[in-house]
């Protein structure tokens, strides 16, 4: 079973860009044109660039242009086909036929198929392959690719992520079947079907991707995508004024008091909305401690999360439940929420036996100390 927890905090997302404005001639409509370059910050150096092996956000990024999964959440977060142009769920909703495009090669040439599908369900669910993914493949019980274009799953019972967990980016069987996965060259030249084609990775400066001309669903209007490795947000700052980025993330400081005067403005579009980040405090179901549901109920409530957003924040942020922004069709607002409540909290404490029982301001339960 998984825990989710309880102090729960989501950011709101703040960011901004580049811009140049042009007026076009009365009547006149903009047309969007190829070309230009996009420079964007990363604030870590990407760790791998095969999706099954990378953790981390940076690599992630970049992995998102390179990559295609069979599905993909469209502008309004409905799930719509990518390399799957349509899809079957049974009756039951155990079984999920995927049909695929015929108009998608890999960056090299090399046509997508099934077969790169099958492959990658092998390889996630491969106990040899150090991933952080395997959950949700573990859950199929037969995988199978009848045709070039046909893959389909079947679960022993419903799966709620099963259609989602298919969004995960197809990996190339014909580069990577029959080697060692932590030793491919892949890791930092990945090979993809993606919108962008990687170019070059220069350790602790910058990772390139140029336009991919072949790109199923069109050439992309960006012809090229830099993400700048600088790990510290005041220099990312200092490079966005002086031109040398076009994107960042803002902290809440400088969304706050940084960016409202009129020389920013005229340079700059901001922007502000709810991000997928969050932080929660999680605990350790090893220890007898936390074992004690009241305990844990207790420790929830003595967390003024308002009081976090707001001194940490500067109110860019609200209190969460769970992972899913409030905006989302998985968002459910019926999930228990654990407002700031101290003296429920002091009363759950008791409940679970402990108490200040020699006044020093710390509970103790049987001569042991909470903290």
């Amino acid at each position: 079973m998984r825990y989710l927890l309880i102090c729960v905090l989501l950011f709101v997302a703040v960011a901004c860009e580049q811009q140049e404005t042009v007026i076009p001639a009365e009547g006149e409509a903009a047309k969007p044109v190829h070309g230009d370059t996009f420079i964007e910050a990363s604030i870590g150096e990407p760790n791998n660039l095969l999706p099954v092996l990378a953790s981390d956000s940076a690599s992630s990024d970049i992995n998102g242009k390179v990559y295609n999964g069979l599905i993909r959440y469209d502008k309004n977060l409905q799930l719509e086909g990518e390399l799957a142009e349509s899809w079957e769920i049974s009756e039951d909703k155990l079984s999920f036929t995927f049909h695929l495009r015929k108009d998608v090669t890999w960056h090299d040439g090399a046509p997508f198929t099934s077969a790169d599908v099958l492959f990658t369900y092998q390889l996630y669910i491969n106990p040899d392959v150090p991933t952080s993914y395997a959950e949700d493949f573990l859950q199929v019980a037969k995988a199978e690719a009848p045709d070039p274009y046909t893959f389909r799953v079947t679960y022993e019972k419903p799966y709620a992520p099963a259609l989602e967990s298919w969004g995960t980016p197809i990996h190339p069987k014909h580069l990577l079947e029959g080697k060692e996965i932590t030793k491919s060259p892949l890791s930092r030249s990945p090979v993809g079907t993606g919108p962008y084609k990687f170019v070059k990775w220069d350790a602790g400066e910058k990772v390139v991707l140029l336009a991919n001309p072949d790109y199923f669903e069109g050439q992309p209007y960006l012809h090229r995508i830099v993400y700048r490795v600088i790990p510290d947000s005041s220099t990312q700052f200092l490079e966005l004024q002086s031109g040398g980025l076009d994107y960042m993330g803002l902290t809440p400081i400088q969304y706050s008091t940084q960016t409202d005067t009129p020389a920013f403005k005229r340079k700059f579009n901001k922007y502000r909305y709810l991000s997928f980040s969050y932080t929660y405090l999680g605990y350790n179901l090893t220890k007898p401690l936390f074992q004690d549901k009241s305990v844990r109920q207790a420790i929830s409530y003595a967390i003024n999360k308002q009081e976090l957003i707001d001194g940490v924040l500067l109110g860019l942020g609200q209190a969460a439940t769970g992972p899913y922004k409030p905006d989302t069709w998985v968002y459910n607002a019926k999930v228990k929420r654990y407002d700031y409540n101290p003296e429920l909290s002091r009363s759950l404490f008791a409940e679970a036996g402990w108490v200040d029982s020699d006044d020093d301001g710390v509970l103790d339960k049987d001569g042991e100390r909470l903290a």
